[in-house]
C-alpha cells in the first residue's frame, strides 16, 4: 500500500509501508493558543495522528508555540506567501510545514526554506492546489487541469531532490473527485515520494463526506495514498471520524466499533431509525475495534445480529440481544440498548 518512499513527520512514519495516517486541520485563530490546543487534544481523541495549523502572521506565533509545547501528535504549519513564517515555525520546533511554493514566490525562499528544514529534522509537504498553481502553468490548466497539477507538484518535487532534500509528501488536490482521481494516479506514476490525498474543499459534513469518500476511496483502494485528510465546512473533529471510516470501509484500519444497522423496511415492527443513532452516540466512546448490529425484523435480523460480536435484533415491541452468536436475552424495546451496553462495557472499558 502506497509509496515506497518513508518520511518522519514528527514521530509518525509517512509512506514506505507504513499504516494509512490520518491527518486533519484546525479552524480557530493559533494566536489563540489555547483554543488551538483544545481543538488539538479533541483532534488526537478522535484518532487524529497529525494536525495541521494555520500561520498567516507573527502575531500567530506564540500562539503557535504554546500548541507545540503540549501537542500530544506533530503539528504541521500551514503556509503561505510569507517564507519567513515557514522558517520561524521551523525553528520553533514544528514537525513540517505545508507549503505550495507557488505562492511562496521566489525559489531562493523556497530554498531557503528546505535549508531550515534539512537542518531542524522538519518534514515539507508540497502542497498543490487546483486554485493556486503557478503563472506558468495557468493556460495549461484552462485545458488541462490534472497535468497542470501534477505537472506544478513533480516540478517542485524534482527542485528538492535537486537541492538534497527527501524529507517530503506531495499533494495535487482538486474540489473535483474525477480531477482529484485522475491527477494522483498520475503522480503516482511518477514520484516515490508519500501522498497526502484528499478532496480539496469538499464541501459541508453531508456533502463533502460522500466526495471525500469516493475520491479518497477510490484511489486508497487502487493503493494511492499515504496519508488523508478529509476537507469538511464543520467541526474538524468530524473529518476524523470520516477518514476512519473510511480507511476501515477498506480494510485498511480500524478504530472504534463497526455499526451494522438495517435500512428498515415495511416488515420493521419497531423504531430501528432511532436505535440504531442511539447506539452509534454511545460507541463514540469506544476506541477498540469491534462489531454491532442493530436489526429490526425476524427475516435477517436474528442472523445479521449473531454473526456480530453484539446485536439487537428486534420484533414487535421487544427484542433479542446477542453477544459472540449467542442469544442473551429476550428484552422489551426500551431495555435493549441498556441490556446491549451492559454487555459490551463487560469486555470493552470505553476511552
Amino acid at each position: 500500500m502506497g509509496s515506497k518512499r518513508q518520511i518522519l513527520v514528527g514521530n509518525v512514519p509517512v509512506g514506505g509501508g507504513a499504516p494509512v495516517v490520518v491527518q486533519s486541520m484546525t479552524n480557530t485563530h493559533t494566536r489563540d493558543g489555547e483554543a488551538t490546543l483544545a481543538q488539538v487534544l479533541d483532534l488526537a481523541a478522535a484518532g487524529c495522528e497529525i494536525v495541521r495549523v494555520a500561520l498567516p502572521a507573527a502575531a500567530e506565533l506564540e500562539g503557535f508555540a504554546h500548541v507545540l509545547a503540549h501537542a500530544p501528535v506533530p503539528i504541521v504549519a500551514d503556509i503561505h506567501f510569507d517564507w519567513r513564517m515557514a522558517i520561524a515555525a521551523i525553528e520553533r520546533g514544528a514537525a513540517g510545514v505545508r507549503i505550495n511554493p507557488g505562492t511562496i514566490g521566489a525559489e531562493a525562499h523556497v530554498r531557503e526554506i528546505v535549508a531550515a528544514a534539512k537542518q531542524h529534522g522538519a518534514a515539507i509537504r508540497i502542497g498543490v492546489n487546483s486554485g493556486s498553481l503557478p503563472r506558468a502553468l495557468r493556460e495549461l490548466a484552462e485545458s488541462k487541469p490534472v497535468e497542470a497539477l501534477v505537472e506544478a507538484a513533480v516540478g517542485y518535487a524534482g527542485r528538492f531532490d535537486e537541492w538534497g532534500f527527501a524529507q517530503y509528501k506531495i499533494s495535487a488536490k482538486s474540489s473535483s473527485v474525477a480531477d482529484t482521481i485522475a491527477a494522483y494516479r498520475l503522480l503516482a506514476l511518477r514520484t516515490d515520494a508519500p501522498l497526502h490525498v484528499g478532496v480539496t474543499e469538499a464541501g459541508t459534513v453531508w456533502g463533502g463526506t460522500i466526495k471525500s469518500a469516493v475520491g479518497i476511496g477510490a484511489l486508497l483502494a487502487e493503493g494511492i495514498g499515504d496519508t488523508i485528510r478529509v476537507s469538511l465546512t464543520g467541526d474538524p473533529v468530524e473529518e476524523v471520524r470520516v477518514a476512519w471510516q473510511i480507511l476501515a470501509a477498506l480494510g485498511l484500519r480500524q478504530r472504534g466499533p463497526n455499526l451494522i444497522s438495517c435500512p428498515t423496511c415495511g416488515r420493521t415492527e419497531l423504531d430501528v431509525v432511532a436505535l440504531a443513532e442511539q447506539v452509534e452516540r454511545r460507541l463514540l466512546a469506544f476506541t477498540e475495534p469491534f462489531s454491532v448490529a442493530v436489526m429490526g425484523c425476524r427475516v435477517n435480523g436474528p442472523e445479521e445480529a449473531r454473526h456480530a460480536d453484539f446485536g439487537i435484533a428486534g420484533g414487535s415491541g421487544e427484542g433479542v440481544v446477542f453477544a459472540h452468536g449467542e442469544k442473551v436475552a429476550t428484552v422489551r424495546e426500551d431495555e435493549l440498548v441498556e441490556t446491549l451496553f451492559t454487555l459490551i462495557t463487560r469486555e470493552h472499558s470505553g476511552s
